[in-house]
């Protein structure tokens, strides 16, 4: 910088001259003291503009800007991008994927350890699919999913059903589970906006044909809308009782206003509602000391016990954490109790011990008595699906210690636990989701001009 080579001249040639007199001396001094003053306030003009870059106060639809978590905590950005590309071969290449090719244009995403293909994890694997830019992985999950999970007739006509053996071809299911379409809908949307309609695949087309057809269920056959219109919530399931309650997992803001920017279907202000009252909701259902939230409640925000499991603080909820951030980063119209909320949780995970905090409990924090298995295996543990998606809410919480939480996440592995147990599936996308969060790259796609 010029001024600082001016600065060391200035004081360089003062101290070479002998001054005999108080006035001499009290004139360097205050010649000193200017320059260092204006030098200051340079410097620290040009800190401020490195720390908050352009629109970094404002969120990312308007800005573009989007937080790389990562480099701000000093990792450098060839080796963010090498964890990043280790995550996506290990998930979607390695000896453990999940992702399965068939024949020349399709693939599924298995929940391996239950034996399954989900809508969960297929419109997860698009949605990684666009945002990292592989458009043949979208493709070929999204072909798969259309010909062997979509309905293409009654009035489950355009929905999914939601679990599938991918070697029998055999349904688990033919029911929908609203997650889903969810996320079908919304990376197809993004797909339409990165890649155009003319590839192939008309994106937009097959994400309107969803929403169209969902607007026409009117409880014939007993199916309905995925989100319940008396109450703007999204449903556990959009069938029978199952319409009446929901899942905190399931509240995507940030999706809602992706509709409403995109879909073009006529319902922009439904869906921006449904956004607002997703917010509203979020607040009564997450706990107000700890953050924690039950894995079903009803839509007033209270739990939801089930024939199969109590109320608690489970799987389905460790997403809610980075459902929110994302809410935060792309929109930002909660901030304020989304700040909130981000130092609670964090607090208490961090009182249960950074490096040991378990992955269930009941929303007061204290251990269930019920134990949610997974896959075989009926154990708490430190989960790094969770860990993965409490260190996105680090772009949320202004806290210092809170880079903890981003370290933490850097250093875990994706790697069977010490006593075998793994799960590539649903910790696997969690933490790939999560690094992709963290390092600026699960973005809001608009339109290529």
């Amino acid at each position: 910088m010029p001024c600082i080579q001016v600065f060391f001249d200035f004081y360089s040639t003062m101290k070479a001259i002998r001054l005999s007199t108080a006035t001499h001396r009290n004139q360097l001094y205050v010649g000193v003291m200017l320059v260092t003053f204006v030098l200051s306030s340079l410097i620290t003009s040009g800190q401020t503009k490195k720390r908050n870059p352009a629109g970094a106060n404002k969120p990312a639809a308007q800005s573009g800007v989007y937080r790389n978590l990562f480099r701000e905590a000093g990792y450098e950005q060839t080796a963010i991008d090498r964890k990043i590309e280790k995550a996506w071969y290990d998930i979607f290449e390695g000896p453990q994927r999940v992702y399965f090719e068939v024949g020349d244009s399709m693939a599924y995403v298995s929940d391996v350890k239950n034996h399954d293909a989900r809508t969960e994890g297929l419109s997860y694997g698009m949605m990684i699919a666009v945002q990292l830019n592989k458009k043949d992985v979208f493709d070929r999950i999204w072909r798969w999913s259309k010909k062997y999970l979509q309905h293409q007739s009654g009035p489950r006509e355009a929905y999914f059903a939601w679990s599938i053996n991918p070697q029998t071809l055999k349904k688990n299911s033919e029911g929908s589970a609203s997650d889903g379409e969810l996320y079908y809908i919304t990376s197809l949307l993004f797909a339409a906006n990165r890649w155009g309609n003319n590839t192939g695949i008309d994106y937009y087309q097959e994400a309107r044909r969803i929403l169209d057809a969902m607007w026409k269920k009117d409880g014939t056959g007993n199916i309905y809308n995925l989100i319940n219109t008396e109450h703007k919530q999204i449903t556990f399931v959009p069938e029978g009782d199952n319409y009446k309650w929901t899942d905190p997992s399931y509240h995507l803001p940030a999706f809602y206003e992706v509709w409403a920017l995109y879909a073009k279907d006529g319902h922009e202000q439904f869906y921006k509602d449904c956004a607002d009252t997703s917010r509203a909701f979020l607040h009564r259902a997450c706990h107000p000391v700890t953050g924690l939230n039950s894995d079903y409640t009803e839509f007033s925000g209270q739990p939801h016990p089930t024939r199969w499991m109590p109320p608690g603080f489970r799987y389905d909820s460790w997403r809610v954490p980075m459902n929110i951030t994302m809410d935060y980063t792309w929109f930002g119209k909660d901030r304020q109790w989304q700040e909130d909320y981000a130092r609670r949780f964090q607090a208490f995970l961090r009182s249960k011990g950074l490096d040991t905090y378990e992955d269930q409990f009941n929303m007061d924090g204290t251990k269930p008595d019920f134990i949610l298995q997974a896959g075989s295996v009926k154990k708490l543990r430190h989960s790094i699906g969770l860990v993965s998606t409490a260190a996105t809410t680090s772009l949320i919480n202004k806290e210092k210690n809170s880079k903890d939480f981003v370290e933490a996440i850097w250093n875990a592995k994706l790697e069977p636990y010490e006593d075998g147990y793994f799960d590539p599936y649903y910790d696997g996308l969690l933490y790939l989701f999560s690094l992709m969060h963290l390092s600026g790259k699960y973005q809001l796609i608009k339109p290529a001009r």
